[in-house]
């Protein structure tokens, strides 16, 4: 019986600069026969935009847009997520290699897990191909340490209740945050007001449109989807 070559790849493309792309992404992305975009039009997907620097024969490819829903009902979310999780499985069982891209690492806040778990139970072959994490960028182009000695470090999704973070110690990442700017910068307004903290806001690392800047003043309502703001209090 011959064996079925079949995989699933959850590729992590890195924040946005191509040449943070790893060499073992770049060669899955040139032996996988099906690209699956979390996005449509291709042109507009942050992860396509990324990889196809590194990767121009990605063009070739079968490529796919699945865009997932940023919504809050449950089932609508669960439709989409067996739409194209039975898509894939299907591929996979047919000899497909099938890669999955993602901004940033799929192991942090990504769809792909989703469809990964999915794919382990029902004994098909999945690698997770991990990609520069968006905030470890970030803290690199700013120069800083996220966590020294014995410091915290809180990674904090955009849909999380902002404040329950109001006064946690050490280091908070604030991942994705473009549609909470406004609640955040309140709250830190507040914050500064009783200990000291240093505040950094970056949209877009990497990319063309990159912008950085520091303080609380610094957080404006742009709504920019690809910001990451970091708070170290200090003392």
């Amino acid at each position: 019986m011959e064996e079925n070559n079949g995989i699933l790849y959850g590729i992590g493309v890195g924040p946005g600069d191509p040449k943070l792309l790893t060499l073992l992404a770049v060669e899955r992305m040139r032996s996988c026969d099906v690209v699956i975009l979390p996005q449509e039009p291709k042109e507009e997907c942050y992860a396509y935009r990324i990889a196809a620097q590194a990767v121009p024969e990605l063009s070739e490819k079968d490529i796919r847009c699945r865009p997932f829903p940023m919504s809050k009902d449950p089932e609508r979310t669960a439709r989409v997520h067996d739409t194209v999780f039975q898509e894939i499985l299907e591929l996979v069982k047919v000899g497909r290699k099938v890669a999955f891209l993602t901004i940033g690492d799929p192991c942090v806040y990504s769809t792909y897990n989703y469809i990964q778990r999915r794919m382990i139970q029902r004994g098909e072959k999945t690698e997770m191909i991990s990609g520069v994490p968006s905030f470890c960028a970030v803290a690199a182009r700013l120069g800083i340490s996220l966590g020294d000695g014995k410091e915290e470090i809180h990674i904090i999704p955009g849909s999380y209740d902002i404040e329950k973070t109001y006064g946690m110690s050490g280091t908070r990442i604030y991942m994705k945050s473009g549609r909470q700017l406004g609640v955040l910068r309140e709250m830190l307004q507040r914050e500064t007001k009783e200990r000291k903290l240093k505040i950094y806001r970056v949209s877009n690392c990497g990319l063309e449109n990159e912008t950085m800047a520091e303080g609380v003043e610094a957080i404006q309502g742009d709504r920019e989807y690809l910001t990451i703001v970091i708070v170290k209090a200090e003392g």
